[in-house]
């Protein structure tokens, strides 16, 4: 038996602690029944030693070996079939004794849910349907918790470092739940009744899925301990599937599910999340367990985890230093040929964007500096969003796609682990559409804006009770101080902004009352601060969720337009999808109300949900820009770039030191496919970008200097102005 490996940085310290990027490499194939049990040239060059010689060239500080899928085993087991290619070899033994050599951290890479040969032999731990067939899942309350004890002792007697156990889940679709005999049970001595007999979205059904969330808890825990007990040195980490796209159905809460291991871990990739989620995914993970270090995987391959391809460097290094930009450290996972076959090229590729973050490694891992915090409600998650999860993320991801065009710093707020500290984070909190508030969240709302904070609201947030049953009033009606006349049906809903209209003049209340917390210039100014960017007069599609409100002691501000509808649309006969014409106005676009010492500013419409919709139009993403930029005048930074360029702000106090990672995307156009129309994937990235960029402080700096000697510097006074030819630059201001 091998011992497990002490981490370079001291006895006391785990191996996770410091390291920026590894290698996971694992064999492909089997995963889509590509192989057959006979077919021995199936991993039959799948060398551990050759895995982690390559992995020490390319400066991965520690690899992560495929060691079991939902077919096969990778090692000598004797509870699991092997890899028919494998002979009398165990590719685990080889990398741990080469692994050794080198002082590098091994961790083992373990599926826990996928239908296989495992599965086929214990039918009777799989997940039934309401109809008591099989679902091709293994049920987590069933005996396959043993199971997986028994397999997990067997791979740590090996001397392994940890584990990354991937596929947490309980599936990625309907049918939803399990209804085994053992799951019955266990229902009624939780809940005291019988489970549901279907989804219903109902009470019974609420108890269902929360049944499901502390089914994957109690396994993850189970496993966690068990693993501690036989090496408490042995580290874990769960794929984690809490955040967005992914919703109820895999059976995880952003919060309940994130912090059962050592560390989180999470996946990202352009092939299935889109390039904009990169950085959003890193945020979310840290926002889940703030007390942990967060680890992304991305792939080498130009299309998804099982392809062979290899991404130019630079789309390589634009991925790995977005991630590392936004604190967390990095696996690039690697999927070699169907007979184990390691490509020298994608390894060179790997091993020189590693080389070029370690060179950068003191400029990772600082605070980072936040102006506006989103808002995550997974209650709407569940019950607005429901089996279209995307008709709630749709407002969230939009509201993180606008800030990050506007070069606005922004961070992650999750309703599960809300408190005051963590509004307090923000000045600035935004609610994009979150349907679903509970009095204890509306009362750290209230608290967090008569302290001082400024909340920004959009669509019909607080407007739908716990199981997504709309009610007669928001439950934000006190903060935004108005009432809710009614709700758009529609979603190609509108707004305008008259000339010269002067907030709360007519009858309304005085703006100047209800805003003495605001500059003074702003008071006496028109509502072009709101819509700055877009002419007076004109309608324009907010698209998305909207609200008709009666100002009580807020203060409107232009106006929100229902659309047109044509005759045959109002009789049934053609859809309303594509949006039509504005039509008349039916409330005001803008609320503005004094709470305490804060502000709040809600959107009667939502754009948010606009930026993120296939009718994303600049205008409706520059509103969510200028309130920000209205609520909070004069911020810290203020960061101009192009739009194709992402900003991160971190900061070191104790060295006052702030930086700005610059993140160029530079995609070539791409054409739309024959098959699904208008599916387009972006392009690789080939060429360094080169743009110009400014820096804005609102305070004195010292200096400022950047990573790159090729970036042309010039500061005058507290403004920078750069030239910058590369993927990422970092601006090193001292204050």
């Amino acid at each position: 038996m091998l011992l497990p490996m002490v981490a370079a940085g001291g006895p006391d310290r785990a191996w996770f602690e410091g390291v920026l990027v590894g290698i996971e490499t694992g064999p492909t194939g089997a995963q889509f029944g590509h192989s057959d049990t006979n077919d021995t040239r199936y991993c039959a060059r799948f060398d551990g030693r050759e895995i982690v010689r390559q992995a020490v060239a390319a400066h991965s500080e520690y690899l992560v070996l495929w060691v079991r899928d939902g077919d096969y085993a990778y090692y000598d087991s004797k509870l699991l079939p092997r890899a028919p290619g494998l002979g009398g070899r165990d590719p685990l033994r080889e990398a741990l004794e080469e692994a050794r050599r080198h002082n590098l951290p091994l961790i083992a890479y373990c599926v826990v849910q996928q239908g296989g040969h495992f599965l086929k032999a214990h039918p009777e731990w799989e997940m039934r349907g309401k109809d008591g067939q099989p679902l091709g899942r293994f049920c987590y309350n069933s005996g396959y918790l043993e199971a997986m004890k028994q397999i997990l002792a067997e791979q740590l007697a090996h001397g392994i470092d940890g584990f990354h156990m991937d596929m947490m889940d309980q599936g990625f679709g309907p049918p939803y739940g399990c209804w085994c005999d053992t799951c019955r049970t266990l229902f009624e001595q939780e809940f005291g009744q019988p489970m549901p007999k279907g989804v219903a979205w109902d009470a019974a059904w609420d108890f269902m899925l929360e049944f499901r969330y502390r089914s994957s808890e109690r396994f993850e825990q189970a496993l966690y301990r068990h693993i501690k007990s036989i090496n408490s040195r042995a580290t874990v980490d769960y794929n984690y599937h809490g955040n967005p796209p992914f919703s109820f159905e895999v059976g995880q809460r952003p919060v309940q599910h994130a912090g059962n291991g050592d560390f989180i871990t999470g996946e990202t990739g352009v092939w299935g999340f889109s390039p904009l989620t990169v950085g959003l995914n890193a945020q979310f993970y840290r926002a889940a367990v703030p007390h942990q270090r967060v680890q992304v995987a991305m792939q080498r391959g130009v299309r998804m985890y099982h392809d062979q391809t290899t991404r130019p460097l630079h789309d390589l290094r634009w991925e790995l230093l977005t991630l590392l930009s936004h604190g967390a450290f990095v696996t690039v996972v690697d999927k070699t040929a169907f007979d184990g076959w390691l490509d020298s090229v994608a390894y060179e590729r790997i091993g020189a964007a590693f080389k070029d973050a370690q060179a950068r490694r003191a400029h990772f891992g600082q605070k980072p500096v936040a102006e506006v915090g989103i808002y995550f409600s997974s209650r709407t998650r569940d019950w607005m969003g429901r089996e279209q999860p995307a008709k709630y993320f749709q407002s969230f991801q939009g509201a993180h796609k606008a800030l990050v065009y506007e070069h606005i710093p922004w961070g992650v707020v999750l309703d599960e682990n809300l408190t005051l500290e963590s509004l307090n984070r923000f000045p600035i909190v935004l609610l994009p559409n979150a349907a679903i508030l509970s009095d204890r969240e509306v009362a750290l709302l209230r608290t967090y804006v008569e302290g001082g904070g400024k909340l920004i609201i959009t669509g019909q947030s607080g407007q739908f009770d716990r199981l997504g049953r709309p009610l007669t009033e928001s439950a934000l009606s006190e903060l935004m101080g108005a009432k809710v006349k009614g709700r758009l049906e529609s979603l190609d809903n509108w707004v305008k902004f008259p000339a010269n209209e002067v907030p709360g003049s007519g009858t309304a209340p005085s703006f100047a009352t209800v805003s003495t917390k605001l500059p003074a210039g702003k008071v006496s100014n028109s509502a072009e601060a709101f819509h700055r960017g877009s002419p007076a007069e004109w309608p324009f599609l907010v698209k998305g969720p909207a609200s008709i409100y009666e100002p009580t002691t807020a203060i409107g501000v232009g106006e929100l337009l229902k659309p047109h509808r044509t005759t045959r649309q109002l009789e049934g006969k053609e859809g309303t999808e594509w949006p039509m014409s504005a039509d008349s106005p039916v409330g005001p676009a803008i609320l503005l109300n004094h709470v305490g010492m804060g502000t709040v500013l809600t959107f009667a419409c939502s754009p948010d949900f606009a930026t993120a919709s296939e009718h994303h139009i600049v205008e409706a993403r520059k509103l969510i820009a200028n309130a920000v930029r209205f609520l909070s005048p004069t911020p810290r930074i203020r960061i101009h770039a192009p739009t194709t360029v992402e900003a991160v702000v971190t900061d070191d106090p104790a060295t006052r030191t702030l930086r700005v990672h610059l993140l160029g995307y530079n995609s070539p156009p791409q054409t739309t496919p024959a098959k699904d129309r208008p599916f387009v994937l972006p392009g690789l990235i080939e060429d360094l970008p080169r743009y110009k960029a400014t820096l804005e402080l609102g305070r004195d700096l010292k200096s400022a200097k950047t990573f790159n000697r090729s970036t042309k510097v010039q500061r005058r006074g507290r403004v920078v102005n750069l030239e910058v030819e590369d993927i990422h630059e970092v601006v090193i201001l001292k204050y």
